[in-house]
């Protein structure tokens, strides 16, 4: 655990019982929906059935960052407190975006990260951190995760070289 300013981030860590996540910062499930979609009612991608929705706690400090991964499902983040987080988002066609979640100008409480997408996160500078969630439908399972390698990331998408390399762990 990263020591903050504030101490705010480390009580959250405690009073959500937050967890590290393989692709960065701290998380918890919140939620996964009893209902069950059968595989033949899922998109093209879905290895098995899968809860209708799931819900996390995100948590993101500076100086460390969600690296490049995607998913089958969409995913919508929403923005409780903190500092803007920025969410990096490479679409399938090549474009890339960066959308502020959080307080002030320009920014969002609410976005979602269409699948199939490439997408990244970190605390915007000069942030401390960012407490987020994410709702995921059709549930998110690890077996629907792929976290990017550099280089792969790089030759299919050269135009954001230096982005991909700074946000990517492998």
């Amino acid at each position: 655990m990263q020591e903050s300013q504030s101490g705010k981030p480390d009580r959250l860590i405690r009073d959500y019982n937050l967890l590290p996540h393989p692709e960065g910062g701290y998380y918890k499930e919140s939620y996964r929906s009893p209902i069950r979609i059968p595989v033949d009612g899922l998109a093209q991608g879905f290895t098995g059935e899968r809860s209708l929705s799931t819900a996390i706690y995100f948590l993101l400090l500076q100086g460390n960052f969600s690296a490049f991964h995607r998913i089958c499902s969409d995913e919508c983040w929403h923005f409780y407190e903190g500092d803007p987080l920025w969410v990096h988002i490479i679409h399938p066609d090549g474009h890339c975006q960066t959308i502020t979640l959080g307080p002030g100008k320009n920014a969002w409480y609410q976005w979602v990260v269409p699948a199939g997408c490439w997408f990244a996160s970190e605390v915007a500078p000069g942030g401390e951190y960012a407490f987020v969630g994410c709702t995921v439908s059709p549930g998110f399972d690890f077996a629907d995760f792929e976290l990017a390698t550099t280089d792969a990331l790089v030759d299919r998408y050269p135009n954001h070289t230096d982005l991909i390399r700074r946000l990517c762990r492998a």
